[in-house]
């Protein structure tokens, strides 16, 4: 039998807070999901203005960050053609993301989910999926 760690509906509001927070100092609405650990859904929230092409994105980046256990960033430097993983993200029926903005969330060295955000740059995405994290770890502490 195995026991593992995985999310509450209280860390994802945790988590989708500290994103949100940091999307409105840059001033960037967001889409911002979050998933358990093996990449299924537990809460969204698509801010005011945050973009309606961004909102499976930032769901994919989720489930990418937590069933794979790395950021997506990590395959998009992969991604490139002449690399052995060259086309990683038409796998999965092209839930794969390789664009910035999907983390994976640990605690006690354990993948327990993924927070995704999309409609900013994936540079932004990646600061508010960061803050969103260091929030949540902040909370817990």
């Amino acid at each position: 039998m195995l026991t593992f760690k995985r999310l509450s509906i209280e860390d994802a509001r945790l988590l989708i807070a500290g994103a949100a927070e940091k999307a409105r100092d840059i001033g960037v609405p967001m889409c911002i999901a979050i998933v358990d650990e093996s990449g299924n859904l537990i809460a969204f929230e698509r801010m005011d203005g945050g973009k309606t092409s961004s909102v499976l994105i930032a769901q994919d980046k989720a489930y990418t960050a937590a069933a794979a256990r790395k950021a997506t960033h990590e395959y998009n430097a992969a991604n490139v053609p002449g690399s052995l993983a060259f086309g990683i993200h038409t796998e999965a029926g092209g839930r794969i993301s390789s664009v910035g903005g999907g983390l994976p969330v640990i605690v006690d060295g354990e993948v327990v989910g993924g927070i995704g955000l999309s409609s900013g740059t994936p540079q932004q995405d990646m600061d508010c999926a960061q803050a969103g994290i260091d929030y949540f770890q902040g909370k817990r502490q």
